[in-house]
């Protein structure tokens, strides 16, 4: 019998303009936790969409326990005892929770064929509550944060016992105490004789559950190396192909006037009626970055959606610069001088089904430099797309013309990234902006943000990453509970403290 519970051998596959996996090689022992690095576009979840049965390859075999197998879609997968949570939540929106877990196992009656949910229920919430997973079954998918959403993913997964699990970047909408909890989830899964697939540009992650880790780089196998033997440094440069400075130089330029104004603002739920953000006030200057940090669902997301236009907030006031912008709409706010870098790059970052070009100008379409009497300039348009595409290296099968969904997640938020930033605007709200990207483009994201700083905009960045949090802005305010519950000076703090009052432990008064 075969050492490796999944082989796949020169595994090729390709789209329109482009080789996404070259004579791909990967193998899977069984019980092991197996790490799949490399930048972003490398070929990294096509594989995996290979191994789920998404995808047909063109040339090589996949393998269970030493058998050749073929995977025709992912009813194969699941019957194969494969399970995968993707990076791109397949989740239905106006279904809830519980249903898109048991979706295609639903618990019926032998005869009748109602759906029976009371058990599927009962393990839904044993499974959540055994893995430290919570969700509301009840919710609506539409109306949770990203991070619930990722961990109904996951219980999906967990739902159908699978024995090889599939995950595809499951951090990257995670808090750090998320985080922590999922490494050991990970190891308990591995622990019980689960093999596991693991997906992440985090070298952090990868050093702290993974036995081995395979590095590809542009659609081709670089290598597989042993984790405990091999330095991080060492893996990023197999990565990139060249050496990654992540600490940066983020000394203060002299501030300005302030940009973003918020006083006393105010969310409240529609649904609960409860305040989501409460009494907020604050405000960014020019040549600063203010960083809002807390952990997953304390306001943060709704704060972003009333400064932004996208929820109406109660009572309270946004001034941009000396604008009162509290009752514009959302293109007014652009218009006057606001980009936005969104959480949930799907739900408001991109049209999916456009072209990469129409996404780039997605704000801009009816300048004159792009449009005359109603009319596009096509030509202007992808000569402004194809200086983007080079100047933020975002890459795509088919250049100006790539379909949007087609793109990997971290291009797709290349695209985002470049366009808000070239908009020119005072202030850029920038939320999770190098959320799933590999360090060579988080490298390039942190020094564009403190260029955006240094040229005298004003940033507000909004992260759940630790590193990121103590890293790059000149200030910290952290959020629990809709409230701003202390103002933290990055070089003067430390990850625990940080924590306390991201836990609600200690506030400032």
């Amino acid at each position: 019998m075969s050492d490796y519970i999944i082989e796949m051998l020169n595994i090729t596959k390709e789209f329109p303009g482009i080789i996404a996996n070259d004579n791909v090689t990967l193998q899977l022992r069984k019980g092991e936790i197996h790490a799949l690095l490399g930048e972003n576009g490398a070929g990294k979840s096509t594989l995996m969409s290979v191994l789920f049965g998404l995808y047909q390859p063109e040339k090589g075999e996949i393998r269970k326990n030493g058998e050749v197998v073929r995977i025709k879609d992912p009813n194969d997968a699941n019957d194969l005892g494969i399970g995968m949570v993707h990076q791109h939540f397949k989740l239905v929106e106006v279904f809830s929770v519980l249903d898109n877990i048991i979706l295609g196992v639903e618990p019926a009656t032998k005869h009748l064929g109602f759906l029976q949910k009371a058990e599927a229920r009962k393990k839904v919430l044993e499974l959540s509550e055994r893995y430290g997973l919570k969700v509301d079954p009840d919710a609506m998918v539409e109306d949770i944060t990203v991070g619930m959403q990722q961990r109904t993913e996951i219980l999906k997964m967990l739902y159908r016992d699978n024995e090889v699990l599939i995950f595809d970047e499951p951090t990257a909408v995670l808090t750090p105490q998320e985080i922590d909890d999922l490494m050991k989830i990970m190891k308990g899964l591995a622990a019980e004789g689960k093999s596991i697939l693991f997906i992440t540009h985090k070298l952090d992650e990868i050093k702290a559950v993974a036995d081995r880790c395979t590095v590809l780089r542009k659609g081709r196998f670089v290598g597989t190396v042993d984790v405990a033997t091999t330095s991080k440094e060492e893996m990023s440069e197999m990565m990139v192909g060249r050496k990654v400075q992540l600490v940066m130089d983020t000394a203060q330029q002299k501030l300005g006037e302030s940009i973003l104004s918020v006083q006393n603002l105010t969310v409240r739920s529609k649904r609960h009626g409860k305040p989501l953000v409460n009494n907020v006030s604050f405000n960014v200057r020019r040549g600063e970055i203010v960083c809002i940090a807390g952990i997953d669902g304390n306001g943060q997301s709704e704060l972003v959606y009333a400064l932004t236009g996208l929820m109406k907030a109660e009572r309270g006031k946004v001034y941009l610069g000396d604008k009162d912008i509290s009752h514009m709409s959302v293109r007014e706010r652009n218009l006057c001088g606001m980009s936005h870098i969104p959480e949930d790059r799907h739900k408001h970052g991109l049209v999916l089904d456009y072209t990469l070009e129409n996404n780039l100008v997605l704000k801009r379409y009816f300048d004159k430099q792009f449009s005359q009497k109603g009319f596009l300039k096509f030509n202007e348009i992808r000569s402004y797309a194809e200086k983007l595409i080079e100047q933020y290296d975002v890459r795509s099968g088919q250049g100006p013309v790539t379909v949007a969904r087609s793109m990997s997640g971290g291009n797709q938020q290349k695209a985002i990234i470049a366009r808000e930033i070239d908009l020119g605007n005072d202030l850029l709200i920038a939320v999770q902006p190098t959320r799933g990207l590999d360090v060579g483009a988080i490298e390039y994201i942190r020094k564009e943000l403190l260029r955006q700083r240094d040229s005298g905009k004003a940033v507000l960045l909004v992260s759940l990453e630790l590193d990121e949090v103590l890293e790059v802005p000149d200030r910290i305010l952290v959020m629990y509970e809709g409230e701003i519950v202390g103002e933290l000076d990055p070089r003067h703090t430390t990850a625990k403290e940080l924590g306390l009052y991201m836990a609600g432990a200690q506030r400032k008064g």
